[in-house]
């Protein structure tokens, strides 16, 4: 995807995080340690589950959204859809329109001349 980069450990900046849901709809506990070390740059949560758990269906997705005061982005049955895929992406992209936004403008550090 364009203007999206996804990575392992620990974030440099607000990110959005992506969950599995663990037995009756509890949060996984590398999940846990996870945000007990790096909850402040938290902005949203999708969580994976399996609609045959009903009403646990990715529901860590929902129990973290509450716990830190964050939106729950989505909630995927399995590896989700192109639909589900879309909702995801479109949610990064307002995120990173607002954060330029509320950013300030810095100067480049290089400025293109004539070749």
């Amino acid at each position: 995807m364009d203007g999206i980069r996804m990575s392992h450990g620990a974030p440099a900046g607000p990110y959005l995080l992506l969950t599995y849901t663990f037995g009756q709809g509890q949060v996984p506990a590398s999940t846990q340690a996870f945000l007990a070390q790096h909850a402040a740059g938290l902005r949203g949560v999708v969580a994976s589950g399996s609609y045959h758990w009903g009403a646990h269906f990715a529901r860590a997705g929902t129990l973290i959204a509450a716990q830190y005061g964050v939106p729950l982005v989505a909630r995927l049955n399995k590896g989700g859809t192109a639909a589900d895929r879309a909702q995801v992406t479109a949610w990064l992209r307002a995120q990173a329109q607002l954060t330029d936004l509320h950013s300030p403008k810095r100067t480049p550090l290089w400025t293109p001349g004539p070749n």
